[in-house]
């Protein structure tokens, strides 16, 4: 599709009277999108170093990634977890495989992939103790919107007015490890983690800490629950940012780039855990519907297959001494660079939207969070030209804003 201008295009004004308005939305209407651009009915391509918050791993019109979809569709679409199908037994296999672990549960999202994991614990923690029912989260964490995911979710701004949230649920302050030593008990059943906090400003977990709540593991016997919902499928230069980490967790959530676009979560459960759900316990309609999982195995198959992996960390060495250069030259502008692969923030000082905003009018979307840190969650398939693009983007802005 050329870039051309749409007459009448969609416009925040006409949002407002037809949605909820719940989201910040840029003023800009998408009209399709190719590799790393997406194109806007105003006739202009930009640089998406977005990629649909961390879901568009291979970018756009992916041929592999549409001739899975379209042969899917062409066989069935929906069928309910009442039957077996091949696109849900081949990508559970490749996780398995992937992660070494023992089962697998489809979701629709993250968030469901959380109330999942919730629900798993607790019904584990159950079969050991009645009074094994508290489940922690990390302070500065995000987990998702629904009442489980959101209690365990550390900003304040999402819990206003929705309260009182679940009960038996609680935080540790991240990287804290006397906090760890204090909270965890034998009535724990489950710690969550972010290895790397994505909505939280890019922070990854030390290894001490990591260290810590292991052996805590052995000690009390809870579960220790993985969040790669953000993280997870490459975007860390590993399947999964635990990898990275030394991390074996007993659950692992995944969502965001596992259905290749297309809405789809999952748990990931050890040994310990694969008696967990029995018949009845747990399901869903949606979860697992066939046309994202034959996305999600082209997705996974596209990684390994073209070295997607490698090709990660490369680059994200590259962004990282690119920015880390930013830096030096704009010390009074920026506070840290923080990368793992191609999950990286750049912690400003003061609020990070004017330059989400700026980065916009110059072509390149970028994203804010945290409230000052610019988040780039780019596709995995980003060309070093495509990243230079960026940084000279960006190496604008710092000026601009100096002068």
């Amino acid at each position: 599709m050329s870039e051309t201008t749409i007459k009448n295009p969609l416009t925040l004004e006409k949002e407002s009277t037809i949605f909820f308005g719940t989201y910040a939305r840029l003023p800009l209407h998408i009209t399709h999108g190719k590799g790393c651009y997406l194109y806007a009915a105003n006739g202009k391509k930009y640089l998406d170093m977005i990629a649909g918050i961390g879901v568009n791993a291979l970018g756009y019109a992916n041929p592999a990634l549409e001739e899975a979809i379209i042969a899917q569709t062409k066989k069935v679409i929906h069928t309910s977890n009442l039957f077996m199908l091949d696109p849900q037994f081949k990508l559970a296999e490749k996780l398995l495989e992937i992660t070494g672990l023992s089962r697998v549960f489809f979701s629709n999202s993250g968030t469901e992939a959380i109330e999942a994991a919730m629900k798993l614990a607790r019904k584990w923690a159950s079969s050991i103790s009645e009074n094994k029912r508290k489940i922690f989260a990390m302070t500065n964490s995000f987990h998702g919107r629904t009442y489980g995911a959101v209690s365990l979710t550390a900003k304040t701004k999402y819990h206003e007015g929705f309260e009182p949230l679940l009960p038996e649920t609680g935080f540790i302050e991240f990287n804290n490890i006397a906090d760890l030593e204090a909270k965890v008990t034998d009535d724990t059943a489950a710690v969550f983690l972010e290895c790397i906090q994505g909505e939280g400003g890019i922070y990854p977990a030390n290894e001490d800490f990591i260290s810590k709540l292991k052996e805590l593991r052995e000690k009390h016997d809870f579960l220790i629950v993985a969040d790669e919902i953000q993280a997870g499928l490459g975007r860390t230069g590993a399947f999964f940012s635990y990898m990275n980490m030394g991390l074996e967790p007993d659950i692992v959530t995944s969502a965001k780039p596992l259905g290749g676009g297309l809405p789809l979560g999952a748990i990931i459960g050890n040994e310990r855990v694969s008696q967990g759900f029995a018949k009845g316990a747990h399901g869903t309609t949606f979860g697992g519907n066939p046309v994202a999982c034959a996305a999600g195995l082209a997705l996974i198959n596209e990684l390994e297959s073209k070295n997607i992996l490698d090709h990660v960390n490369e680059i994200g060495a590259y962004f990282k001494s690119e920015l880390e250069q930013l830096k030096e030259a704009h010390p009074e502008q920026i506070v840290e660079v923080r990368q793992m692969g191609l999950m990286i923030g750049i912690e400003v000082k003061g609020e990070a939207a004017p330059y989400v905003q700026d980065a916009f009018e110059k072509g390149v979307l970028l994203n804010a969070t945290n409230g000052n840190v610019i988040r780039l969650l780019p596709p995995l398939v980003v060309s070093k030209d495509e990243a230079r693009l960026c940084v000279d983007v960006l190496a604008q802005l710092f000026k601009n804003a100096k002068q």
